[in-house]
């Protein structure tokens, strides 16, 4: 395979990541590690680096239009970056020393329980819950923009979702994805925050806890240029091109078809982990 051609292919495969990962909501990164370890065969650690410049570009463009609209909870989103970058610098090193065959079987874990999460239905919050006064004192709380005018909510469970962020910066730094469906787990479930906000928001967040865990994969040298240029350039284009479809998508089916792929992935990833062949 002639190096425009294995350019050519990792460009389409980025842009289906980026198109896919956008319209279901899970990231590319799910999608580029598989594509370009088990597809091209490429060192899991490459990928990973890969990934997290993807995700930094990815996130840096998207989430200025939510910033804009007045979505994403600024505040709340660089106290929890505290946790991410923290937990993303500690996973980034265990990556480096740790096996390639445990970091694809765990990624495999990971990839499941991200596709299963997919479908969980927001938890209500309970009558007469009480507020969280840390919130109040850190100023978490806050109010989004709907067609019916402003909402205001109230942030609870701070310790909680601060920990869930921690391990999920964890996660972003071992694996190289985003971990979306963890943080919006805390924000969401943990935290009560409206899913419109917590999906927003972590999307602001990511690109942050990708950086932090990119600077050890640069120092490490696991950052390729060859591989990063058409990736970054093809899930931008994918995830443009989702933001376009996803008003006219079933995004249900989409979800159940893009699981089902995501789910056969991890096992893949799991076997090549567990029989030694990554």
């Amino acid at each position: 395979m002639t190096i425009l051609s294995f350019t050519l292919i990792l460009l389409c495969g980025a842009f289906t990541a980026g198109l896919l990962g956008s319209l279901t909501g899970l990231g590319g990164g799910v999608v580029i590690i598989p594509l370009l370890t088990l597809v091209f065969h490429v060192d899991i650690r490459y990928a990973i680096g890969t990934a997290l410049v993807a995700s930094i570009a990815t996130s840096s463009g998207s989430a200025s239009a939510y910033v804009k609209e007045g979505i994403t909870n600024i505040r709340l989103g660089m106290f929890l970056e505290i946790a991410t970058t923290t937990g993303a610098v500690v996973g980034a090193l265990i990556a480096v020393y740790m096996p390639t065959n445990v970091v694809a079987i765990i990624f495999g874990l990971v990839l499941i329980f991200s596709s299963l999460m997919s479908f969980r239905k927001k938890m209500e919050i309970p009558e007469g819950e009480e507020k969280s006064r840390l919130a109040s004192q850190l100023r978490l709380n806050n109010s989004y923009p709907t067609a019916g005018g402003v909402v205001n909510y109230d942030v609870r469970h701070v310790p909680g979702g601060y920990f869930m962020m921690t391990f999920a910066g964890v996660m972003s730094g071992l694996l190289g994805i985003g971990s979306g469906a963890l943080k919006v787990l805390a924000m969401d479930n943990i935290m009560r925050i409206p899913f419109k906000v917590s999906t927003t928001t972590s999307n602001f967040m990511i690109g942050v806890t990708a950086a932090a865990s990119a600077v050890v994969y640069l120092q490490r040298g696991y950052i390729a240029p060859g591989l990063c240029m058409p990736v970054v350039l093809g899930v931008l284009a994918g995830a443009f091109a989702g933001s376009k479809l996803l008003t006219r998508a079933n995004v249900k089916w989409l979800r159940i078809v893009f699981s089902v792929v995501i789910g056969f992935l991890a096992l893949q990833m799991i076997y090549n982990g567990i029989t030694g062949k990554l």
